[in-house]
């Protein structure tokens, strides 16, 4: 396969593994350039796009919002201070996720303490998780 010759936008959703949809989507929001047009109108891709694509949804399993991968895409290319600014990026998404970690075990440990003391038979008003969920104050 030659990889140099342009590339439809099929092809180039295949290769990077993600819907067409979202190829034109990451386009509008200036996550991708806006493609060279064919004569026939048709959009026409390089590898560097499949390489962006690929970038973006990589950066996305790491928890980084598409602001954020705009960021990244810019800093990427930037010599004088492009890594520096990356680094700390990821350190502030590192903490973000820390804190999101942090809220999502105090539910976890609500959750198990709630689970344990229902004993599953019984009148509903005296289910622990649901009068739990019924009071204001627990919220």
């Amino acid at each position: 396969m030659n990889t140099s010759s342009p590339l439809t936008i099929g092809a180039v959703a295949k290769r990077a593994g993600v819907p067409i949809d979202t190829i034109r989507y990451y386009e509008r929001e200036g996550l991708l350039p806006v493609p060279l047009r064919r004569a026939s109108g048709y959009r026409s891709y390089g590898e560097s796009t499949v390489a962006q694509l690929r970038f973006i949804r990589r950066a996305k399993a790491l928890g980084f919002t598409l602001e954020e991968i705009r960021d990244l895409l810019a800093l990427s290319s930037d010599r004088q201070r492009g890594v520096k600014a990356v680094k700390k990026r990821a350190e502030a998404r590192l903490a973000a996720i820390e804190v999101r970690i942090a809220e999502l075990q105090r539910v976890r440990d609500g959750l198990v303490e709630l689970v344990a003391s229902c004993p599953g038979h019984g009148a509903p008003e005296h289910c622990p998780i649901l009068r739990a969920l019924n009071d204001e104050e627990n919220l």
